[in-house]
């Protein structure tokens, strides 16, 4: 079983069922596309600007490569048009560097096995302005994890999936998570949402992922010991005021267990509360919404640098 997805004039195959996991549009955006490798401290990037789509996908690959897919799609690219600007596997690329310096979807929308991935970027050139893809791909248990974003002219690009299977639910839009984003508004707004992580449903458990946006923050705190922050849990409007205040506590909590037990953060350095459903930042009305408000925040509560 096959599924197609449309990008302008290019319609791609992927080889086994397809479930779409994320899907975001910016009317305008800009996008450091890498060119090459991560080396002595940085990616070459070239900044492409323009309308910004960026989608992921799950594909059941069974026992499938993440080199099939990739030459699978690289094909797919150049029958129309595209060029390869750069390309590479896991640690021709940079490894884990070159992972973390890139722009990645979180779990669980975008896996990334830290041993078997490859990436791609390329150009295609003649039409209004130039058009800019990267592919990132990996492998899970099972399946392989695609991750694109295209970046063209905002009359010409455009982007749908379809396939002949079953298709998930594309999840809510997610803030794109990188190395200094939760540190940046941290700093300018003094409040960040950690917007990567995940939880069982209706539970306190904090997921195994290795999380950016904690190991962002903890990176701040060794650096910085003298700021202080406060952990604060989020629910949505579903349950009791109490119930969901207690489990909005215990998740911060499960969050600061984790900065401490992971990256040693000493526990003087944070606090944990949770205020339920009393802070929502999205509707209730609807899951979006709901989804939205279920979440733990950072705040710094220093009051001197």
């Amino acid at each position: 079983m096959f599924a197609s997805s449309a990008i302008a004039d290019l319609a791609l195959t992927f080889p086994g069922p397809v479930s779409e996991t994320f899907s975001q549009t910016e009317e305008f955006g800009s996008y450091k596309l890498p060119v090459g490798p991560y080396a002595d401290g940085f990616v070459q990037t070239l900044v492409a600007e323009g309308r910004q789509i960026t989608r992921s996908w799950r594909v059941d690959v069974g026992v499938g490569t993440s080199l099939l897919v990739m030459d699978s799609l690289r094909q797919q690219l150049e029958a129309t048009g595209f060029e390869l600007l750069y390309e590479c596997t896991t640690q021709v690329c940079g490894g884990f560097d070159f992972r973390f310096t890139t722009d990645v979807l979180p779990e669980p929308v975008m896996h990334v096995d830290l041993g078997d991935f490859r990436f791609l970027s390329a150009q295609r050139l003649g039409g209004p302005v130039p058009e800019y893809v990267s592919l990132l791909v990996s492998r899970g248990a099972d399946n392989a994890f695609v991750q694109m974003i295209l970046v063209g002219s905002p009359d010409t690009t455009s982007l749908s999936t379809k396939s002949a299977g079953k298709v998930s639910q594309v999840a809510p839009a997610v803030p794109n998570i990188t190395f200094g984003s939760v540190i940046e508004l941290l700093q300018s707004e003094g409040h960040a949402v950690l917007d990567d992580l995940q939880f069982e449903t209706g539970s306190s458990a904090l997921g195994e992922g290795k999380f950016l946006s904690l190991i962002d923050l903890s990176e701040y705190l060794w650096a910085n010991p003298e700021i202080r922050i406060a952990l604060v849990g989020h629910t949505d409007a579903e349950g009791s005021l109490q119930g969901n205040v207690a489990l909005s506590r215990k998740r911060a909590q499960s969050v600061a267990a984790r900065l401490s037990s992971e990256f040693g953060i000493p526990k003087s350095q944070v606090e944990s509360d949770g205020v339920g459903y009393l802070a929502p930042r999205a509707s209730n009305l609807n899951e979006e919404g709901r989804t939205l408000n279920r979440r733990v925040e950072v705040i710094i509560t220093s009051t001197q640098q």
